[in-house]
């Protein structure tokens, strides 16, 4: 790591200004943390987090549609477990099991879908969240279930997918970044082909990234050569699982099985074509044309910041609730509710960036 770091001293210094770099992806906020790598860059490199956490960008409407699929009679609502404690308009889904819903976490689809197997007097319902590292695996699912004639397994289908998402970003002109560090779990299903508009219509250098310190230094390290060469492109450093043309399985059950449709993020807002929906020939399975559901829309928590943090116009520290009202053991926002969001990680890693930012 240290020769990769000394060639990223002599970049930046060939570079001649600052650099502000974006990583999409939670998982890499976590790790830039965990690995030191703030305390390794030199002055001159920013790192801004993105929306790359699929809890953080879930809205609230969202999580009250769960809760009052919950709600209902006879339905058992299956979830992740990091969503539990997702806040709403007013509750979670773990206030609403408290209340006497029926929700219980699951580890995949597959065990919704078994579960609905064996209560077949039950709707089983799974709320399908997550980006295109995990909605493959929701739409073989979808496909399970009609092979195997369970009827009573349906999902609620909130998924977002990462490019509308950056190009939305760079469209609104909120936040200034000269390059991105790109998820690398996303892209070993899509590949690197969808972040081309990166480079062709904004000239941003962008890397796919993998996790551990020598991978995420590598990948700085390409970005910034970029930009000394003045030039733009869309470059693997992940290579030994991301392929330029994805996972064409994968990609082939997505598209099989959903539909780009217009989704709401949390704290941005409505971006065209960044969510799944179920295709015509499966809307059978989506819960919402089985209930009669009446949820209105929800407002933001009054002073979070996490809108603004996602969009990485400002940092976790500098919302008025960090540390304060808001903390991983109770969270206002949903940046702070997922290890992987950035006011978690910032949270827990507060003495690298300055443990007095966080009182």
């Amino acid at each position: 790591m240290e020769d990769i770091a000394l060639k990223i001293r002599e970049l930046v210094r060939e570079i001649k200004r600052p650099v502000r770099l974006m990583e999409v992806c939670g998982t890499h906020t976590v790790a830039i943390f965990r690995h030191g790598i703030r305390n390794i860059l030199p002055e001159g490199i920013s790192l801004l987090s993105g929306p790359g956490c699929p809890v953080c960008v879930t809205s609230v409407r969202d999580v009250d549609t769960a809760i009052a699929i919950a709600k209902a009679e006879r339905v058992i609502l299956t979830t992740f477990g990091d969503m539990m404690r997702v806040p709403g308009d007013s509750k979670s889904l773990l206030d609403a099991r408290a209340e006497g819903c029926d929700v219980r976490i699951v580890y995949s689809p597959l065990d919704a879908l078994r579960m609905a197997e064996k209560q077949r007097d039950k709707k089983v319902v799974f709320f399908a969240t997550g980006f295109e590292t995990t909605s493959p695996s929701v739409a073989g699912t979808v496909l399970e279930a009609g092979k195997k004639g369970i009827d009573n397994f349906y999902i609620y289908s909130v998924h977002k997918t990462v490019p509308p998402a950056l190009r939305a970003l760079l469209d609104s002109g909120e936040v200034r970044v000269d390059g991105f560090i790109l998820p690398g779990h996303v892209s070993t299903v899509i590949g690197s082909h969808p972040y081309e508009f990166l480079v062709n219509d904004f000239d941003k250098p962008s890397v796919i990234t993998g996790f551990d310190g020598p991978d995420i230094l590598t990948g700085i390290m390409m970005i910034l050569r970029q930009i000394a060469s003045g030039r733009s492109s869309v470059e693997i450093q992940y290579v030994k699982v991301v392929r330029p043309e994805g996972n064409p399985r994968a990609v082939a059950v997505l598209d099989e099985v959903f539909e780009p449709e217009d989704a709401h993020w949390r704290g941005i807002g409505a971006i065209p074509g960044s969510g799944l929906a179920l295709r015509q020939r499966f809307s059978h399975r989506d819960i919402r044309n089985v209930l009669s559901l009446d949820v209105q829309a929800g407002s933001e928590p009054k002073a979070c910041s996490c809108g603004e943090i996602l969009k990485g116009v400002r940092m976790p520290y500098e919302c008025l609730l960090f540390g304060k009202a808001c903390t991983p053991e109770k969270p206002v926002g949903a940046c702070m509710v997922s290890s992987e969001g950035s006011c978690a990680a910032y949270y827990k890693y507060k003495a690298v960036f300055g443990a007095d930012k966080a009182e």
